[in-house]
């Protein structure tokens, strides 16, 4: 028989706060074929990007996430040092120790809250989300701060005509707490690393550390750049409207409830016309009110979903209470998809 004590923390869980952050400098698409051979007319067609936002050099991981999470925070009503766990989603924060979580859960003032980094790209939001049920569930945290936050400007290749205008820069966050009803649902969540090659980093920070120019990325100077996103853009493509609609489909049926009684769906910023696709394939009702904030804040990786979120409700465009579809996917490749209560 074992002589370990069980916790028992909250029946349920779920979202009670929703904060963002998106950075002072807007970048119009002109901006971007300043670099590359394009169009506004072809950016806008192929993805639904007109503009994004670039973070200054004090809009650093760590600021945005203070900023973004301290909203959270206010929204959700509860003082900072009952924030149990900070759990931070990035790919763009370049120390590679200690974990930025650290930095922000000092800031904003918790009480020596466990934190920590994970690195699930643009499923990074739903797998911090996933953590912090199971941590008030299990009674390790009473309230868990998630953040999805990028700089991937950094990590652009503005000379790349297939990646230069996709990315932005930004942080969102929520409060997850305690709750006598589910209100956040079961995910459905995984990888394919067979199709990693899909979406990379252009090279590995060790490749610099050898020395040997022929593996780095050169500029037509011969200069070595700095390493950057890549991804093959049609297989990605194919791989999200076909697969994700069925990951879609999976998390609606875990939660019981089928697409009519949605209220809202906020997938992963990614394409418009990845979107538009999984709305005609999960034959969504007319009344389901869609995200598409990508079309002024572009591709924020794991802070997408947040971001979004934060704007539907702020704008009105859905309220406290509704019923929400969020589904994150990305390189890896990874995917998480889960039925919330907005907060």
């Amino acid at each position: 028989m074992s002589k370990i004590k069980a916790r028992k923390g909250a029946p349920y869980a779920r979202i009670l706060g929703v904060g963002g952050y998106r950075p002072v400098r807007v970048v119009p698409n002109e901006v971007i074929l300043e670099r590359i051979d394009s169009s506004d007319e072809w950016i806008r067609s192929r993805s639904g990007i007109e503009t994004r936002h670039w973070a200054n050099d004090e809009e650093t991981v760590a600021a945005m996430s203070v900023e973004a999470a301290g909203k959270a925070i206010a929204d959700a009503g509860i003082p900072a040092e009952r924030i149990g766990a900070v759990v931070v989603s990035t790919v763009s924060h370049f120390s590679q120790t200690p974990a930025v979580a650290t930095e922000i859960a000092d800031k904003l003032g918790t009480d020596k809250a466990a934190a920590f980094d994970i690195s699930a790209g643009c499923a990074g939001f739903g797998y911090g989300l996933t953590l912090a049920k199971g941590m008030i569930v299990e009674g390790s945290a009473e309230y868990v701060l998630v953040i999805g936050v990028e700089r991937l400007s950094d990590l652009t290749d503005l000379e790349d005509r297939a990646t230069a205008f996709l990315f932005g820069d930004g942080a969102g966050a929520v409060v997850v707490g305690p709750s006598e009803e589910p209100h956040i649902g079961p995910t459905v969540w995984g990888s394919e690393g067979d199709k990693a090659e899909t979406i990379k980093q252009t090279v590995p920070w060790n490749a610099y550390r050898v020395g040997d120019a022929s593996q780095l990325p050169l500029d037509d100077q011969g200069n070595v750049k700095f390493p950057a996103l890549t991804q093959e853009g049609q297989a990605v493509f194919r791989w999200a409207v076909f697969e994700m609609a069925k990951v879609a489909q999976q998390a609606l049926d875990a939660a019981g409830i089928t697409a009519d009684d949605l209220d809202v769906f906020i997938p992963h910023q990614a394409n418009v016309r990845i979107i538009d696709s999984m709305v005609k394939t999960l034959k969504l009702p007319e009344h389901v009110t869609v995200a598409r904030d990508i079309r002024t804040t572009g591709n924020t990786s794991a802070a997408s979903i947040p971001l979004a979120m934060e704007r539907l409700l702020a704008t009105g465009e859905a309220k406290s209470g509704d019923t929400a579809l969020v589904i994150g996917f990305g390189a890896g490749l990874v995917y998480a998809a889960t039925v919330v209560t907005l907060p």
